[in-house]
């Protein structure tokens, strides 16, 4: 193999079933199906604005906690696996990854790969990068994940062995996100970004700007198109679009579905939507009163009338859920669960059953919980034909995931997209996951979880992913309404943009994809 990937688009879906299977071989590089075809060019620089800026702005990718630090990570480093467009992995900075038992896994190095510094990748970079996840002092933020790390071994001149806790089939997708994309060995200051990937850090401000210049050595042959990207925060939305449409900037993420319809007026930008996984949902703590009551759990499962929330809120930009986080795209995605339907009368049933008709209970929602305002109004009014009296109280989106997250018995939380069912049931619905929002705990749900990373029959693992949606759907303290779309907006002269589902901007990665027609 050459030092560098050529760019040829990859249209090959058996790789996803082969990958789990053995492990995965080199390919071309990932892109997202979206704009219509088009000749790249070279040249040209370009302003993106993100939904979020802050002071903790990083260039660690292990410390990655805002959409920006996303994309300025993806920039700026590779991983040894990377998305396409289905969400499946393929190889990267691993030229193969390879196992027969999904718990000893062989990863070949790409040669002649350079960091930004010249110094070429080698085995010790791939061992310290993904075992750093591990020391507390890292503060990392996928800690949870990499602890299925037992080791990781320098095996050859060019080689390295993951060995893992138990088998996990999905370790492939697991290495793609950014958390896990490929440091120096031993860096410990994060000043500089020295990374293998698409852009050179010129310029680092947290919470105001990032600029980056064009990697000549960068190890897909071609790439990137563009000779610089600055990257921002705007927070606010309008601010956002509105910086859009006078040109200021040529890219922006989380548009809100009322602003769709201005950016498709003008002659010169589009909408660009990405089905995803994301959703806002509603909390009902598990380890307190009155919300632990399962009929209470599904009275307000009922209430939620699905349509009026894709319709009114998200302007159809967004797909109907079921109470399960499994989104429709998944392979594991259970489509034969019964829809749970609007209805206000069997609410009521559940209530007086719980003892809870006419009582008075609080819910907080808050602007940092995507339509949570909105979606907690509209619980509200159909509660109270259903005898049940909630009263809003909104708080704002300064401090609500430290201050109120996960607080109250009844709340709001918003859950970013994950690449594996795995990922998302560890996370947030293993009984002792991180983020397990309602408290919810169910041993067979948690055998089902682990059994399914190992399974080897992949009727059988999508079986068991079946099983524990249904699980969620019938047991779990939370209510999922609907799979809100991901809209970026972008200046029509931006060309190569596609969808990855994992999030806006291309799943984060647009930086290599994209180029200027001006």
């Amino acid at each position: 193999m050459t030092a560098r990937a050529t760019t040829s688009l990859i249209t090959r879906r058996h790789l996803m079933g082969g990958m789990l299977a053995a492990g995965l071989t080199a390919g071309g590089p990932a892109f997202g199906a979206g704009q219509e075809p088009a000749l790249p060019q070279r040249g040209g620089r370009i302003r993106v604005a993100g939904m979020s800026s802050s002071t903790a702005d990083t260039l660690d990718p292990a410390k990655g906690a805002l959409s920006t630090d996303y994309a300025r990570h993806y920039m700026f480093y590779s991983g040894l696996t990377r998305y396409r467009a289905d969400l499946s992995a393929e190889p990267a900075l691993a030229e193969t990854l390879e196992s027969d038992d999904r718990i000893l896994w062989r990863a070949v190095l790409r040669t002649g790969v350079t960091f930004h510094d010249g110094k070429p990748l080698s085995p010790p970079d791939v061992v310290y990068s993904l075992m750093r996840h591990q020391d507390p002092a890292t503060a990392s933020k996928v800690r949870t994940i990499a602890d299925q790390f037992r080791r990781v071994t320098v095996s050859g001149s060019n080689e390295v062995t993951i060995e893992l806790t138990g088998p996990n089939a999905d370790l492939p997708a697991i290495l793609a996100d950014s958390h896990f994309l490929i440091v120096q060995d031993g860096t410990a200051d994060f000043r500089q970004a020295i990374g293998t990937g698409p852009y050179r850090c010129t310029s680092f401000q947290p919470g105001i700007a990032t600029i980056a210049a064009r990697n000549e050595n960068y190890w897909v042959e071609g790439r990137p198109y563009l000779d610089g990207i600055e990257l921002l925060g705007i927070p606010d939305e309008v601010s956002r679009v509105n910086a859009l449409l006078s040109g200021d900037v040529h890219l922006v993420n989380a548009v809100n579905p009322r602003s769709a319809r201005r950016i498709e007026a003008s002659l010169g930008h589009r909408v660009l939507e990405t089905k995803s996984g994301l959703y806002t949902n509603l909390i009902m703590r598990q380890d307190a009163l009155p919300t632990r009551d399962p009929d209470f759990v599904l009275a307000m499962k009922f209430l939620f009338n699905r349509e009026l929330v894709r319709r009114t809120l998200y302007r159809n930009y967004a797909t109907i859920a079921n109470d399960q986080p499994i989104p429709p795209g998944s392979p594991y995605y259970l489509a034969d669960l019964p829809q749970r339907p609007y209805d206000p009368d069997r609410a009521g049933f559940h209530l007086r059953k719980a003892g809870l008709a006419g009582a008075r209970l609080p819910v907080y929602a808050s602007p940092a919980a995507d339509g949570s305002v909105d979606m907690a109004s509209m619980l509200q009014e159909f509660a109270a034909q259903a005898g049940l009296h909630l009263a809003v109280n909104r708080v704002p989106a300064d401090g609500y995931w430290s201050t109120h997250w996960m607080k109250h018995p009844l709340g709001f939380g918003n859950t970013n997209p994950r690449p594996t069912a795995d990922m998302l049931f560890s996370l947030f619905y293993k009984s002792d996951a991180p983020w397990n929002e309602s408290g919810w705990r169910n041993e067979q749900f948690d055998q089902l979880l682990l059994a399914a990373r190992g399974e080897r029959d992949e009727a059988r693992r999508r079986q068991m992913y079946g099983d524990m949606q249904v699980l969620v759907h019938d047991h779990c303290g939370v209510g999922i309404p609907v799979f809100i779309s991901s809209l970026d907006g972008y200046d029509q002269r931006l060309k190569g943009l596609g969808s990855i589902p994992i999030g806006g901007l291309m799943g984060y990665s647009f930086a290599e994809h994209v180029w200027w027609e001006g």
